[in-house]
């Protein structure tokens, strides 16, 4: 594209690309009008079903109901989606021919939703068509889209403003998913009164994973080191680098993170601290939605997948599961101590927002400094002790790695590159981490 030659092929632009986003308690009560000023016919409005009885739903039902709007509720998303659970809100989609989506959830909820939306708009096309490569054919989305409204109930994934939909690939025991900015949603409905029914460990999780999208999108390698040059702005991935503007992003999401997580665990009743993580999450998936994430999600999606039998506290669900928060978070002070060699001072910047001091700091000692200011951090909210405490030992680590290898859209965006031997060693170092 350039006329100039780039070095190495490497990309000399980035693009900004956001869902709008709407901010305020009790938001959610505008729902209904968004979607008759749509002219919506006939809606799809998708959750989960422990959330299908909880308040952020019922809001939505009054909304609807109150401008009587003709929709179909899908409540059968399955928490950590699979390709199979993916399939099936596919095909409820198909059937319904619907002209409007409304997803209300967490970023298992959002990101089925946008599946949907995406194959249903596309019903000609095979599931793996639009599927990241390797693991995928990655084709560009060509086809347009019905509207989809986000109304993100945890503040953890930033899906309302991104163009990424996360599922775990049974048969490769891996997880994938679908980047593409098309899928993006409309709008996204960010209610802080939606957070007031969270539990503990859920607001602690969905708080890890705004903490590693903030440090992943601000330490990852730059626009302009990432090859190819796309030939057609169409190819340019939503996963672009490192930029300034997402720089700005990330470092303000990381300052809210350090001030309100702490306080929006222990109490509950703590509205602003859960009002701010609510923001924060949407300002980190603006970040990372166009920067992208590196070695902490690329690493999370193995051990998400080959979870044996640990069910986490507070999440009432019937099968195993790691939540993502915490399958990213158990190996960051590894890899930020990995990753600091390249860039040490925005690490060391980062180690500061997060309560290290760093006056007397040397700049080698960056990626140290980071990852024992991490392990403090995630000490004092009684975070699991390592992979070794949710049921994984050194005899896993192959499969481990075997899994991270086809995560080449995140991986290849760590800003120092690493071997299989490396991998080996971070997951052997996030064993235990205190």
């Amino acid at each position: 594209v350039p006329e100039r030659p780039t070095l190495g092929n490497t990309d000399y632009a980035f693009e900004m690309a956001i869902s709008n986003i709407r901010y305020g308690e009790g938001v959610t009560k505008e729902i209904g009008m968004d979607l008759q000023n749509l002219g919506a016919r006939r809606v799809c409005l998708m959750t989960d079903k422990n959330l299908s009885k909880l308040p952020p739903v019922n809001a939505v039902l009054n909304s609807l109901a109150k401008y009587s709007i003709n929709f179909q509720m899908y409540d059968n998303v399955r928490v950590e989606p699979t390709d199979q659970s993916f399939l099936d809100a596919i095909k409820f989609a198909k059937k319904g021919e619907f002209d409007a989506y409304v997803a209300v959830g967490g970023g298992s909820v959002i990101d089925t939703c946008k599946a949907a939306n995406l194959y249903a708009a596309s019903p000609t096309s095979e599931f793996l068509d639009y599927v990241n490569a390797p693991i995928g054919k990655g084709k560009p989305v060509t086809v347009p889209l019905k509207p989809l409204i986000a109304v993100p109930t945890t503040s953890g994934t930033g899906s309302e403003t991104t163009g990424v939909a996360i599922f775990d690939f049974k048969e490769l025991k891996v997880k994938t998913g679908i980047a593409s900015r098309a899928i993006k949603p409309t709008l996204g409905i960010i209610d802080p009164l939606h957070t007031l029914s969270m539990p503990e460990r859920i607001v602690a999780n969905s708080g890890f994973d705004v903490l590693c999208h903030a440090l992943e999108s601000y330490t990852a390698l730059p626009y302009n080191m990432r090859s190819p040059c796309p030939s057609n702005p169409i190819n340019r991935p939503a996963y672009q680098g490192s930029n300034p503007v997402s720089d700005v992003w990330a470092l303000h999401a990381l300052r809210i993170v350090a001030k309100y997580l702490k306080r929006a665990i222990r109490n509950p009743e703590d509205r602003e601290a859960r009002a701010n993580m609510h923001l924060a999450s949407a300002f980190a998936g603006i970040g990372f939605g166009n920067a992208g994430v590196h070695l902490c999600h690329g690493m999370s999606y193995p051990i998400s997948g080959l979870v044996k039998t640990y069910k986490p506290k507070d999440y009432n669900v019937d099968h195993s599961l790691v939540p993502h928060g915490l399958s990213v978070v158990l190996t960051s002070p590894a890899v930020f101590a990995f990753t600091a060699q390249i860039h040490p001072e925005r690490h060391l910047e980062a180690a500061e927002i997060l309560g290290a001091d760093i006056r007397t700091a040397r700049i080698k000692d960056a990626g140290f400094i980071l990852a024992d200011t991490l392990r403090k951090f995630l000490f004092d909210l009684n975070v699991d002790d390592g992979l070794a405490a949710i049921g994984y030992s050194k005899a896993d680590i192959p499969a481990l790695v075997k899994g991270t290898l086809p995560q080449e859209r995140v991986t290849k965006l760590s800003p120092r590159p690493q071997t299989e031997e490396d991998l080996s060693a971070l997951f052997e170092a996030s064993m235990k981490l205190y």
